[in-house]
This record gives C-alpha cells, structure tokens and sequence, in this order.
C-alpha cells in the first residue's frame, strides 16, 4: 500500500443536485444559490449545480435556470449541470446565450442495458446515439463530462465486465469528454475492484481525468476512494452530509443510498496530507448549511466529532 501523498486532488461538490435529487420538499431556489456560493468560498473549483431533466419529472430542479443566473460566478470555478437528452443541452445552450450558462455539462450512460432501460428509458444503443447528438449540439462551448453508472456493478444484471466499462471511457474520449466520472451506483464497489479499473483506464488514456463517485450503501465508499488514490486518481465527486445518489424508494434503494460525505473524505485526505484546496473551517460551516437547508442531521461523521487530526497534533 503506497504511504501519504502530497498529491493535489479535486473534489467536485455535488450536493446541489445529485444532493437533492430526490429530495421529497424541493429546496428554494434563494437557499440554493446561498450554499452554492458558501461551496465556492470554501474552495470548490468544480461544483454540481443542477439538472436540466424533464421540469415534470424531476421539479426539485424546475429552477435550473434561475439557480444559474443567481449564483456569483469567479474565475476558475466551474459550475456544472446534468443534461439527460438533447433538449438538456439545448435548454444549456439557451441559458448560455442569456449569460448565465454553466461551464459544464454532464452526459449520461449506464453500462448494462436493464439499468438503461430504467433509469433512461431507452437502450444502450440508443443511448449512445443522444450523446453523440449532445455532443454535437454543445458544439464546443461547455467542458463535457462523461458519466458511466453502475460501472461496478448493476442491481438487475449483477457483475459488470470492466472491458465494457473501459470501452464507455473510450467513447466518451473518441467524442471530445474533458473527463469521465465511474458510478458506483448501488455501493457495490470493491477497493480492489476499483484499483483494478483505475489502473487499468490509467493505462489505457495516460493522463485522462477519469472521476471517483461512490456510492456509501455498504459503508465502503470512503474505502474505495482510497483505493482509487492509490491507483492515480485525483478527481472524486461527493456531496455534504452524505445525501443523494439514488431514490430509496426504487426496487434497487436499500439502506442509505447517498454519496460519499465531502466533509468526512476531505478530512481523511486532509490527515493524510493530501491537499484538496479546500478550507476547512468555511467546509464545517457549509456543512452546517446544507443540514439547516433540509432541516435534519444528515450524514457525515466529521460533522459530529470534527476533522481527524493531523499527525503533528496527535504528537
């Protein structure tokens, strides 16, 4: 196992919209748009924003365009939305045009065809050619993530072949995606399973930003990030408190579903001597933030006993 690394990482904070997806009360759009600015004071230079989905479907986010136009934009901080379909990149295109765009977008797939068929309502194939149609339609002019759900393994399919996960990553990188996010979207993740896939997409794009986002269903997320460290990887998606990831509700929702807690993983990396950018004392204070916004204790554990200390204050 390799020892601490003074590496920088980026934490891409995802609270707003991963976060709050299926969040029962939609969240005020003034409430959002004051935690996404106390995420960029804290230090976030990637911040999930919100989702471009059906306003019928999803309405928690009916105010994505509001949200965007509300919050302080500065230099070096991305703000990013979720586009499902190509009428999510045009609705990005229209905001883009009236100033108040996002810097980037984040296209979707899933690497088995049962979860495609319920999470997106249609085939992988067909898939596949939206996103080839919303890459064309972006035209250049937003940062373009790839995301690749249940890439370690499905809750209808089981075991995923990490050959089909890497050849995801590779069209995503044939169609122009500045980076890759790996979803562990029901926990199921290994830290060996995710040494083996980092490593093995390390290899395959030297260099290519392929993104950590675990789910914490079975208590292994933080594991795995480690894990994904080790194996090279500097970028990590999560979200306050733990919440989000997928509905609890679905036939495949059971215990707690949500992300990995930005504020427990960036207290492990701080201890480690890792450095995430982030300030620490604006992080407990955002944090705080986010459990007044849905008005309950949420998830985290630094939140409760406060960050690790370091090696020097343990001497």
């Amino acid at each position: 196992m390799p020892g601490p690394t003074t590496d920088a990482v980026t934490i891409c904070e995802c609270f707003a919209r991963d976060g709050l997806q299926h969040e029962p009360v939609p969240v005020p759009t003034a409430t959002k748009i004051e935690l996404l600015n106390s995420f960029a004071d804290t230090g976030f230079r990637r911040i999930e924003a919100t989702s471009y989905s059906h306003p019928q479907r999803v309405p928690g986010f009916s105010d994505a365009s509001a949200v965007l136009a509300g919050i302080d934009r500065r230099p070096g901080v991305a703000f990013k939305a979720t586009c499902p379909n190509p009428r999510a990149v045009s609705r990005a295109l229209e905001d883009l045009e009236a100033g108040h765009g996002a810097e980037e977008l984040s296209l979707l797939v899933s690497a088995t065809e049962s979860h495609t068929e319920r999470n997106l309502r249609t085939t992988r194939a067909g898939q596949w050619e939206r996103v080839t149609e919303m890459v064309r339609l972006a035209g250049g002019r937003f940062r373009l993530v790839g995301v690749v759900s249940v890439a370690f393994g499905c809750p209808f399919e089981g075991a995923v072949d990490p050959g089909r996960v890497a050849e995801d990553v590779a069209r995503f990188v044939d169609l122009g995606a500045a980076m890759v996010s790996l979803g562990d979207t029901t926990g199921v993740a290994t830290p060996g399973a995710v040494r083996s896939m980092f490593t093995r997409l390390d290899h395959a794009h030297p260099g290519f930003p392929v993104v950590a986002h675990f789910h914490n269903t079975r208590g292994t997320g933080i594991a795995n990030a480690v894990a994904a460290l080790d194996a090279g990887c500097r970028h990590f998606d999560t979200a306050f408190g733990g919440v989000g990831g997928h509905p609890s509700t679905i036939s495949y929702g059971a215990g707690l579903t949500g992300n990995v807690c930005t504020e427990d993983l960036v207290s492990l990396f701080d201890a480690m001597g890792v450095d995430t950018g982030l300030d620490l004392d604006r992080l407990a204070a955002a944090s705080a933030a986010c459990e007044r916004a849905l008005g309950r204790p949420l998830y985290s554990m630094v939140a409760r006993a406060g960050f690790t200390p370091t090696p020097q204050e343990i001497s």
